[in-house]
Parts: C-alpha cells; sequence; structure tokens
C-alpha cells in the first residue's frame, strides 16, 4: 500500500482516541427518513455547497428508480462532478467510498449518511484531514427501502416494526449479489444496483469502503476485511461513550474470526460455504453471491462495518459464565427455529395454491420460511462437535434473540404477502382462513419477543456510534501501511 502523509491532526480528540467525540454529534431525530426525504436533504445540502458537493446518477434499480452518488471535494465545478473519478493506476486509490440502505430494512445508515457529508461540507478541518474525495451513496436499494418505510416514522415500536418489515431473500440483496465462484457455487446474476455499485468501485479503487448496516437488538458489533490492532481500543471505546453495550455472545455468523470481543472477520462466502459443507450443508443451493469486501479485496481497500442495534440490551455483552452449557444453549436456539419453520412452512405450502400475487414479501417467504428448518440442522449439527463447557450470560442471550428476531421478521413478512391478497381483493377463504391462524401465533411471537429485544436507542445514539465508527476506520485506513517519517 502506498505511503500516504499526514495532513492534519484529527478534530475534536479526547482521551479515548481520536474520534469519540464525534459518538454525540448527531442530531436528534424522532423518525428515520423515507428515500424521498433522504434524496431532498442531500439536495438541500448541495444547494447550500455548490462548491464542495454534486450529485452523480450512478445507476437504475429494478423498479426504474435513479441510483445516486453525492460526492464531496474541495473545488468541485459541474464538469468535474459529472465524470466518472479517475481510477488508480496500481493498488488503492485516495477516495472514500459509503453506502446506505444496501439491506432496506437497516435505515440507522440513511442518518449517518447525511449527517456524514452535512460535517463534510461544514468542516474544514474534517475535509483538510482526509483530503481526498467521499463518494457517499445514500440509499442503494430504494425500492426494498420503501417497503419498510411503514415503520421508518415509528422505530421504537417493536409491534409495528415486525408488521412493516421487509428484507430480500439472498439473491436479491444488493450486498450479496456480487460475482462468485467457489466449488460447486457459481453466481453471476448480478442486481442493476450492485451492478452500479461495482462501476463506482471499479472508478475509485476506494482507500476505505464502509458499507452501512444496522442489527435488531443487543450491541455493537464490528466487521473488518483485515485485522487492525491499532483501531480495536477506538472501536470499544465508542459504543462505550454512548452508553451502548458491545455484543460479545453467539456471532452473527459462526464462520468469521474474531479478532478482539465484538471485533470480526468479514463475512466471506468462501469461508460461510466450508463451514456449510462441514456441517452436512449444501451451500450451493444456499448461498447467492459474494459481498462488497470480496469485490474490492483486488484494490487492497480496507473495508468496513459498524453493526449497531435498535435495542439495546445489558446482557449482550456480560461474559460470566450462565447456567446451561453452550451445546445446550445452541440446541435450544435450533429447536426453536425448526418449530418455527415447520409451522410457517405448513402456513405456507397451504396458502400456496390459492396465490396469485407475486409480491416481494411472497418471494422472501419463499426462501426465508425453508431456511429457517436447515439453519437449525445446521446449529443441531454443530452443537455436537463441541465441548461441553458453560455458555456466558451473553452466548444465552444473543442465541434467545436471534431466535426470536427471526420468528418475528419472516413470519412477519409471511403475513404481508397474505395480505397482499387480502389487500387487492384476491384473497380466497382459505388465505383469509390461514392470515388469521398466522397472525395468532405472531402475536404471541411478537409478544414473548418483547424483553429480548430490549430498550429502543434514540436514532441519533446510533448513527453517533456509527458515524464515529466509521471515522476512526477510516482514519485508519488513511495511514494504514505508513512508513515512520
Amino acid at each position: 500500500m502506498a505511503t500516504v502523509t499526514p495532513r492534519t491532526s484529527p478534530p475534536d480528540a479526547d482521551q479515548h482516541g481520536p474520534w469519540t467525540g464525534q459518538v454525540h454529534s448527531v442530531p436528534a431525530t424522532g423518525h428515520y427518513p423515507d428515500v424521498d426525504e433522504l434524496l431532498a436533504s442531500f439536495r438541500a445540502l448541495a444547494e447550500r455547497h455548490p462548491g464542495l458537493i454534486r450529485e452523480h446518477r450512478i445507476g437504475t434499480s429494478r423498479l426504474g428508480e435513479p441510483l445516486y452518488r453525492f460526492t464531496v471535494r474541495d473545488g468541485q465545478d459541474p464538469a468535474a462532478a459529472a465524470a466518472a473519478p479517475t481510477p488508480a493506476s496500481t493498488g488503492p486509490g485516495e477516495d472514500y467510498v459509503v453506502v446506505g440502505g444496501v439491506h432496506p430494512n437497516e435505515p440507522v445508515g440513511a442518518v449517518t449518511a447525511l449527517h456524514l457529508a452535512t460535517r463534510l461540507c461544514e468542516d474544514d478541518r474534517l475535509r483538510a484531514h482526509f483530503g481526498a474525495a467521499w463518494h457517499i451513496v445514500p440509499c442503494v436499494d430504494p425500492d426494498g427501502a420503501r417497503l419498510n418505510e411503514g415503520w421508518f416514522g415509528t422505530p421504537a415500536d417493536k409491534y409495528r416494526y415486525g408488521r412493516h418489515f421487509y428484507r430480500p431473500r439472498g439473491d436479491e440483496q444488493v450486498e450479496w449479489t456480487f460475482p462468485f465462484a467457489y466449488k460447486d457455487a457459481y453466481f453471476d446474476r448480478v442486481l442493476p444496483e450492485t451492478l452500479a455499485l461495482m462501476r463506482l468501485l471499479d472508478a475509485t479503487r476506494p482507500r476505505f469502503l464502509t458499507t452501512l448496516h444496522n442489527c435488531e437488538a443487543g450491541g455493537v458489533y464490528y466487521f473488518l476485511n483485515r485485522p487492525a490492532p491499532e483501531l480495536y481500543d477506538q472501536l470499544t471505546a465508542i459504543p462505550a461513550a454512548a452508553g451502548i453495550p458491545l455484543a460479545t455472545g453467539e456471532p452473527e455468523a459462526a464462520h468469521t474470526p474474531v479478532y478482539a470481543p465484538a471485533i470480526h472477520g468479514a463475512i466471506d462466502m468462501r469461508t460461510a460455504y466450508d463451514y456449510l459443507e462441514s456441517h452436512g450443508g449444501d451451500p450451493a443451493s444456499v448461498l447467492a453471491g459474494a459481498s462488497s469486501a470480496a469485490y474490492t479485496e483486488a484494490y487492497g481497500t480496507f473495508c468496513f462495518v459498524a453493526e449497531v442495534p435498535h435495542w439495546s440490551h445489558p446482557d449482550s455483552e456480560d461474559d460470566t459464565p450462565g447456567s446451561q452449557s453452550y451445546p445446550q444453549v445452541l440446541r435450544q436456539r435450533a429447536d426453536g427455529l425448526r418449530e418455527a419453520g415447520e409451522f410457517l412452512e405448513g402456513i405456507l405450502e397451504a396458502a400456496e395454491p390459492e396465490l396469485t400475487i407475486a409480491s416481494p414479501f411472497l418471494r422472501a417467504s419463499r426462501a426465508f420460511v425453508p431456511g429457517l428448518r436447515e439453519l437449525s440442522g445446521t446449529e443441531t449439527a454443530r452443537a455436537a462437535t463441541l465441548p461441553e463447557r458453560p455458555a456466558t450470560v451473553s452466548e444465552c442471550y444473543s442465541c434467545a434473540q436471534s431466535m426470536h428476531s427471526l420468528r418475528v421478521r419472516f413470519g412477519g413478512m409471511l403475513l404481508r404477502a397474505l395480505e397482499a391478497e387480502t389487500t387487492a381483493g384476491t384473497a380466497t377463504r382459505k388465505v383469509r382462513e390461514l392470515r388469521a391462524t398466522l397472525l395468532e401465533r405472531y402475536d404471541q411471537w411478537a409478544a414473548e419477543s418483547g424483553a429480548a429485544m430490549g430498550e429502543p436507542l434514540p436514532i441519533a445514539t446510533l448513527s453517533g456510534v456509527q458515524y464515529a465508527a466509521l471515522l476512526a476506520a477510516a482514519d485508519h485506513a488513511r495511514t494504514e501501511g505508513q512508513q515512520p517519517q
């Protein structure tokens, strides 16, 4: 990696690290912006700072929505902004790429992206410190985001969240539809949105890439595409400064390396393939494509993800031993997932002959509902290979919480698939009866999930943690590999 000359000291340094003070910099808000509001806010910012930020179209969504990036750099003119960035000849370039909305049920990044763009425009020291262009994509999947807007206005309402939840099936997710070929798996059905992002990454060869994600409940955790020990103390201090625990229990992906508590290696589909294969699964039939981090491997890009939770729970970082063994806790989660999967599969199979609307909710249900049973099988097989050690409180919590979360997510989407028929007036009596049966069980699941999900966190707090963490990671990328002066 090329040597980088330091430009200025990081703004607002404090005793916990140069970026921890940014945790409290995001203005308070009571809602997540919808797609139209988000773009309007970016355009208003560009009007206020015409010499610093410019809008450029990068592609088109599957339903015809234009996709945009907003580039912040000093001394812009319209002609320069309209042109594609000039790629570096070798290795990574100097620029930074930030992508929001890669998963449409994860809107914290919309607030973070707008705050980042605003601070870059308003703070000369911040721009000077990084000294390169920032390419910010506010929302790369507007079609999916619009299907979640029913809960964006009331983000603390857990029931409304589940009833208006939407997440695309794997091969319709921007983050997991980059080209992939490994063993028996082959994927090249790149989405238009993914292609737009690929073109941006190819043009910039970014020094730093973050895709803006958030989780549902528990604590904060991170993904890095390579170890960065000098960054770990800051990543731990940032959520602590906001009063949010880390997530030190069962990881989102059991096959990721653990660099430090709540700091993991990036999810890699090759490793995921080997993991599923080793536990009796058929990974070629389950996995879709690779990630943006995998795509930028060739450029040497430093890739970073900060996962912040809508709801917080103190058990998520309690590493004291609990009363159950770790394999027992995994088996309990597997049993809960299998039971939920069998129930939802029964509803879906009974409804299928009566369904006439191929909605996104139905496509997602056809993929995710059988996946619960498959995940249960993988977890049961893994539990059989593990030693009988006590599970930590955080592991007990995260296993139980994830089971509750998946039931609410996939039950809610199947309800939306059935309700597409009732809303359109095409539902048969059987579909209406199945909806009533599912709603009764769903309400039971939602009530049981309340305590496990924890307490809602202010949007500004979540965005502040994500913002501070991405600046810390970008600063690391700025000087990574630098030779001592």
